[in-house]
């Protein structure tokens, strides 16, 4: 994020009269409990219940935004100023790296390493997955390609950074230590019941191409035995060229993809065209970077299980 003259002037106006008036956060500002910044909701999920009563948390991604666009304002980058700890994923948000570079440096807590982050998903959507590590760090230097950043699609990565979170959590707050490991344990059941759940319902299915509006299943088709081709690359919003929409046609007629999905926080148009080109079913499979009215549930763990019945029927499993 980079602010003009005046919104730099009022985001360090806010954070001077926020430190002034005591602050809205810091351990004495909401009943001694830890004040968490959490940059978008899966990480806002996973803190939540690592974290439990002891925590306060402050989402910086509100429901319904699309996370890869955001933007803070004044009184966000003061609360990420303030804050006990931000937890964030770098080179995902670039106003949120900004913030914590000049902000929250020493409060700050990436899950990156944690998550590791070892898929490339190149930005015209076709994806590298399934090559070794060596020839995905070679598309990466190649200035088309970027790490994907969906790692929550895989529980048990996400089971993962719920270990980190907890041990980020235990060092900033070593009263509830053991309440944040108990939590992390029961994250990480319930993470390995849904990775369960996945391998038994996509362990025999018809189709093994998925085509997704963007390169937000990586981590989920490497798990799971898909071969992911998206609309577009890591940016949700962006428009395909008409080569590379003829490409995506083509690849569909020729390997027999059966479903294009669709997701809830960008327009469905482009999908939905493609669909009706090939002769494609519709469904909508939800990358789960926010929960909406629109969402098929309230929370991470419901969303998922109904990707699962999305995939189960749109790839044809039994």
């Amino acid at each position: 994020m980079t602010l003009r003259p005046l919104g730099l002037l009022a985001g360090l106006l806010s954070i001077a009269m926020v430190s002034a008036c005591g602050g809205t956060g810091g351990r004495g500002a909401d009943n001694g409990r830890l004040s968490v910044v959490a940059a978008f909701y899966p990480l806002q999920y996973a803190v939540a219940q690592i974290g439990g009563d002891h925590v306060a948390i402050t989402a910086l991604t509100k429901p319904g935004a699309e996370p890869h666009d955001l933007e803070l304002s004044p009184r966000q980058v003061a609360t990420v100023a303030q804050a006990d700890v931000v937890v964030y994923e770098k080179h995902f948000q670039p106003a949120v790296d900004d913030a914590v570079d000049g902000q929250a440096r020493n409060t700050s807590f990436d899950v990156s390493p944690a998550a590791r982050l070892d898929l490339v998903a190149v930005q015209d959507g076709h994806d590298h997955g399934g090559g070794t590590q060596e020839e995905h760090s070679d598309h990466a230097d190649d200035g088309t390609s970027a790490r994907d950043p969906h790692f929550w699609l895989d529980p048990m990565r996400y089971a993962d950074v719920g270990d980190a979170i907890a041990t980020e959590l235990a060092a900033r707050d070593s009263a509830n230590a053991a309440a944040y490991q108990a939590n992390a344990t029961t994250f990480r059941a319930a993470m390995s019941t849904l990775d369960g759940e996945f391998r038994s319902g996509l362990k025999s299915c018809a189709s093994h191409e998925l085509v997704t509006s963007h390169a937000a299943f990586g981590y989920l088709s490497e798990s799971y035995g898909f071969h992911q081709e998206s609309i577009t690359g890591l940016t949700p919003d962006a428009e395909p060229s008409p080569a590379a929409m003829a490409e995506l046609t083509r690849h569909i007629r020729e390997t027999g993809a059966s479903t294009v999905y669709a997701e809830t926080l960008v327009s469905e148009d482009v999908a939905k065209t493609l669909a009706r080109e090939t002769g494609a079913r519709l469904a909508v499979l939800d990358p789960i970077e926010g929960i909406t009215a629109a969402s098929a549930g309230r929370d991470y763990p419901t969303v998922m299980r109904s990707n699962l019945e999305v995939l189960r029927a749109g790839q044809e499993c039994s």
